[in-house]
């Protein structure tokens, strides 16, 4: 799998990302099989979060052959400083490594959250400490909401920004223009997270019959060139990579057909088929 430089960090990564929530609930041998499999096809770039449940734990778990030949990113959903110092030592634990590759202040949802932890007290405090000890060597925010990521990026030249790059969205709504602008101009590492979303749940039913208890919207799924579609247009949007929802059929869908999105790019016919799927869409429920 070709590997593409994550922005400024000097990281070759491959061009999807294996996301923890993966390995959430599934059992130890699952999970183990599962990181085996994304080793065994050169994913070399893991992304965990203190909530996805028991996913620090299982995944720590499933790296310790590999620790020291893949990137391994963490994250924070603390604001204030004491939660955030807690959240990094319990994850290095879990995680059973002395290191994160990339730290994030994870799911800005506002531009209040942002200027708490940048506050005095605030977690960016833990963040700064930890990458001059070394403990964290790159430091990102992941974000639902641009005016968020934007005054966090405004603060600190972070490293690395994970944002939504979802054909529906950016088409529907040019949600996340400014990002992807942004990065086009900055040097910050660009990943993109539901790029193979369709949509949210209409009901908990719906989720319930569609059987993907993990996945927070509609993933797409049963339709090839729909999903490749999808896919490509995360890419043009400018991403070095991208996180698929958390279930193992999605992950490694994105994993064997990634090369083919990069060699043939986005074109008008992809755009097109897009184009009809989001009118086929009552409304614009993202998100």
């Amino acid at each position: 799998m070709k590997k593409r430089a994550l922005g400024k960090t000097g990281m070759m990564i491959t061009p999807v990302i294996y996301g923890g929530i993966v390995s959430m609930d599934v059992g130890q041998k699952n999970s183990d099989r599962y990181v085996e499999y994304a080793i065994k096809q050169g994913i070399n770039y893991f992304d965990v979060a203190p909530l996805y449940n028991d996913a620090q734990e299982k995944l720590g778990n499933s790296l310790v052959p590999y620790r020291k030949d893949v990137y391994l990113a963490c994250k924070t959903r603390q604001r204030l400083a004491e939660g955030a110092k807690r959240d990094l030592e319990d994850s290095l634990h879990l995680l059973h490594t002395d290191w994160f590759d990339v730290y994030q202040m994870h799911l800005l949802e506002s531009v209040e959250e942002v200027e708490t932890a940048f506050g005095t007290g605030g977690t960016m405090e833990v963040m700064l400490r930890a990458k001059e000890e070394g403990v964290v060597r790159f430091l990102g925010i992941t974000c639902h909401d641009e005016d968020a990521a934007l005054r966090a990026l405004s603060l600190y030249d972070f490293d690395t920004v994970l944002f939504p790059t979802n054909w529906g969205l950016h088409l529907g709504k040019s949600f996340g223009e400014n990002i992807s602008a942004l990065a086009r101009e900055s040097d910050f590492g660009f990943l993109g997270m539901k790029s193979m979303a369709h949509r949210t749940w209409r009901s908990r039913r719906e989720q319930e019959e569609a059987n993907y208890p993990k996945s927070f919207y509609k993933p797409i799924f049963g339709d090839d060139k729909f999903t490749i579609a999808a896919i490509k247009y995360a890419l043009s949007l400018g991403v070095d990579a991208i996180v698929p929802p958390g279930n193992f059929g999605h992950f490694s869908f994105a994993v064997e057909h990634i090369d083919e999105c990069l060699d043939t790019p986005l074109d008008a016919e992809d755009v097109e088929l897009l184009k009809r799927e989001l009118k086929n869409i009552d409304g614009m429920y993202f998100f």
